[in-house]
């Protein structure tokens, strides 16, 4: 049986596919955009959260540092590459002994709005999956107190701590500072939520035709919110099989940025946005979606594409 857990109140409802909308009273009271918006299963994404600015940024420095890293030679921005889409265009990431990762890279952009992180929803919070990666022999293979030791024979890493935290380099610090960037990694102003706030002309014909069929097929029971996703657990392959067998169960991800973040699917099994939607129909739905649907309903995914320092996600060249 499927776990959920709740966004906000109410989220479980959506999830089982029940869309809220407000009274009349309400919605005669609410501005255009508003009503729009609060009428949707999908809510437009925040702006990033408020933060110590010199935590921010020791914690991107941070994040491009490969001395976190047991042979220096990778950082967290190695698999999560910001200058495109916050991922790794290759299906499974190369693990430092040469062979494969398990499991396809998640996007890090709006992960600090996943109610779990990682493809199984192991890790609670941010600073427990930096702690997970740079221990995880698969990732860095190396341990925050080994990265310490390292940054502080560094004088201006040294100073950076003292500045944000009070004190040279702990590990403690070094996990707070990389969450504390990973925050601020969300990327709102999509075409999509500027139609949520009440630009019509923001989506097409076919974008918005795409959206109606999003819903009520049933893609929306899982993804929803905020994220469009990652609130919630769900076996996978529930009709027909998808992708690999295990983990059965897997974290809901966000659908934010999808055209932008291929391969797809935990394996990285299907190379496109089209072959995704139409295996997602099969294994989840129990629906053969025509031609025509997929491409609708890719149109419409497409519209979900954000932005991050004033400039639009792209998927990497390959």
């Amino acid at each position: 049986m499927s776990r959920f857990r709740r966004e906000r109140p109410g989220l479980l409802a959506l999830a089982l596919g029940t869309v809220l909308a407000l009274t009349p009273a309400a919605s005669a009271a609410a501005p255009a955009g508003e009503r729009v918006a609060a009428q949707e299963p999908i809510t437009p994404l925040p702006a990033a959260p408020s933060a110590n600015p010199l935590r921010v940024q020791l914690g991107e420095r941070l994040f491009h540092d490969r001395r976190l890293s047991a042979r220096g030679d990778r950082a967290c921005a190695s698999c999560h590459d910001l200058a495109t889409n916050g991922a790794d265009p290759r299906p499974k990431g190369v693990a430092p002994t040469g062979g494969r990762a398990v499991m396809d890279t998640l996007t890090v952009f709006n992960a600090a709005l996943s109610f779990r992180l990682d493809w199984a929803g192991t890790f609670p919070t941010l600073k427990a999956q930096a702690e997970g990666s740079i221990r995880n022999p698969q990732i860095m293979g190396g341990s925050p107190e080994q990265a310490v030791q390292k940054l502080r024979a560094d004088p201006s890493v040294t100073a950076a701590f003292r500045e944000a935290y009070g004190h040279p380099p702990d590990a403690e610090d070094l996990l707070d500072a990389i969450a504390a960037f990973e925050r601020s990694l969300l990327t709102p102003d999509s075409r999509f939520d500027a139609w949520l706030k009440g630009d019509q002309d923001a989506l097409s014909e076919r974008e918005r035709r795409g959206y109606d069929l999003f819903k009520t097929v049933g893609c929306v029971s899982c993804h929803q919110g905020r994220s469009v996703g990652a609130n919630l657990f769900q076996r996978h392959g529930i009709f027909h099989p998808l992708a690999s067998p295990e983990p059965a169960v897997l974290r809901v991800p966000s659908l934010r940025n999808v055209a932008v973040t291929p391969p797809y699917f935990h394996d990285g099994s299907a190379a496109t946005l089209e072959d995704a939607v139409r295996a997602m129909g099969r294994a989840q739905l129990n629906r053969n979606l025509s031609d025509s649907q997929v491409s609708d309903i890719a149109a419409f995914l497409k519209t979900l594409t954000g932005q991050y320092r004033g400039r639009a996600l792209t998927a990497p060249k390959r």
